[in-house]
């Protein structure tokens, strides 16, 4: 299977997907525990994939969305952005809003 085959399974795994550096326990980045745990306050489920499992899809899936850094937030399979992005939705409520039309937080 090659690497844009692995990250649309990953995608398709759940409707909210986090590829961070470490996993939601044990972050290895301050923007991946922020995004993390911004997740975890609004009571989401959701998939997480540490990047650093895997040097080929951690190249790869910068260009896959044409993102350059993480984490990098996916809803239904659609990139949300960063951290910047993930946290300014979540103080405004909008994240909340997103994640509830996905089905992944309870209204």
């Amino acid at each position: 299977m090659d690497v844009n085959e692995r990250i649309r399974r990953e995608l398709s795994s759940s409707p909210v997907v986090l590829f961070m550096k470490g996993t939601p326990d044990f972050p290895q980045c301050g923007f991946s525990a922020q995004t993390a745990g911004a997740l975890r306050q609004l009571g989401v489920r959701f998939h997480h994939v540490n990047i650093f499992d895997d040097t080929e899809m951690r190249e790869a899936l910068k260009r896959f969305s044409n993102w350059p850094t993480y984490p990098q937030l996916y809803v239904n399979g659609e990139l949300v952005g960063g951290c910047d992005i993930a946290l300014q939705m979540y103080q405004s409520g909008e994240l909340k809003t997103l994640l509830q039309s996905a089905g992944a937080v309870a209204a």
